[in-house]
């Protein structure tokens, strides 16, 4: 049986015989005194539940798993006030029962907290509905046995995302430290993130900033779209590397990680990324009597550099881009340079 929670714990973390989510008590009782009086009640109980991430907390919320003064929480950032009684019920966390594949990967960098791996375009990151086999997760359960729980049975390790048709680099966490440190890395936006890109047609300026909010869109719900209105922030720094006759190869560093952040700001303005049918960008390149076929949009995630979110150190970890953007870019280069604008 496990031990009883102190009753009326306030300040400080709590006690349990393991740092994993599966050792805290069923249930959990505190009561809030005057030093945390207005705190929000999901900053509250990652503060002194560490063993919870910010997003399971919130998760447990949303789940009714969490009461203030014996009712149902319905908001997350309800305010606090002294002598709030909270219970939060911790149900046991969702088997990751998953089937582990023996997929190939490219690994470029891998210790015992974290492994970062080149994603192949086409490739899926995580399972969804209808699609529980060939993803990433499916690959690392495979090599990874203790990949962290955090992100749920369907998202194991996982921090952050690529599109399907995306390739490059991808970080998971190997347990829950690493991966609520690499949570807090990316929140912090202590992260850069460049990406190479193949867009058409010719931006004005060989560099710039692109800052306009992105959000859901209204009537087509697979697509993202710039919205003064109801957009979060969103801001992509780009840089011309050369001139490909009808299009630009691009590097694009991310300020922000938005949905689709780089497809919907290229496309905004005018550039779409080749092969991006969803936001606009042609399937087909036709220049100097050659047709060139783009069978996925030409994105591809270079480089990624950040602090170790364990050990602290410095990373700089790039991978070359794909045989099949290279290919368009040689094709559209032989085109350019017998056929000069």
């Amino acid at each position: 049986m496990k031990p009883p929670l102190p009753q009326g714990q306030t300040k400080g973390a709590i006690n349990t015989d393991s740092n994993k989510e599966k050792e805290l008590p069923e249930k959990i009782s505190l009561t809030v005194d005057t030093t945390s009086s207005g705190l929000r009640t999901d900053a509250f109980l990652a503060s002194v539940i560490p063993d919870l991430s910010r997003s399971r907390i919130q998760s447990l919320i949303e789940g009714g798993h969490v009461t203030v003064c014996g009712s149902r929480l319905k908001k997350t950032g309800k305010k606090l006030k002294p002598g709030d009684r909270i219970t939060v019920s911790v149900p046991p966390p969702d088997p990751i029962d998953l089937v582990p594949e023996d997929i190939p990967l490219k690994v470029v960098f891998e210790d015992e907290h974290i492994i970062i791996i080149h994603k192949e375009p086409g490739m899926v990151v995580h399972p969804g509905a209808g699609n529980l086999q060939g993803t990433l997760v499916n690959a690392l359960l495979s090599r990874c046995s203790d990949l962290s729980g955090i992100g749920g049975k369907l998202r194991p390790g996982i921090v952050h995302r690529l599109d399907k048709d995306t390739s490059g680099l991808i970080i998971a966490a190997k347990h829950d430290q690493a991966h609520q440190a690499l949570a807090r890395i990316f929140k912090k936006r202590e992260i850069q993130k460049r990406y190479t890109a193949i867009v058409l047609g010719r931006l004005p300026d060989k560099k710039g900033i692109i800052d306009l909010p992105i959000a859901r869109h209204p009537r087509q719900r697979t697509k993202m779209a710039v919205d003064q209105a109801r957009g979060r922030m969103a801001v992509t720094e780009y840089r011309v590397l050369r001139q490909l006759g009808p299009a630009q190869l691009l590097e694009l560093i991310l300020h922000t990680g938005r949905t689709h952040q780089i497809r919907v700001h290229m496309s905004h303005i005018g550039h779409p990324l080749l092969g991006d049918t969803l936001y606009g960008g042609p399937k087909v390149i036709r220049t100097g009597g050659l047709k060139v076929s783009i069978t996925r949009q030409m994105l591809h995630a270079a480089c990624l550099r950040f602090k170790h979110p364990v050990t602290g150190k410095e990373l700089s970890v790039e991978t070359p881009i794909p045989p099949d953007m290279k290919h368009v870019i040689s094709v559209l280069e032989h085109a350019c340079n017998h056929n000069p604008s």
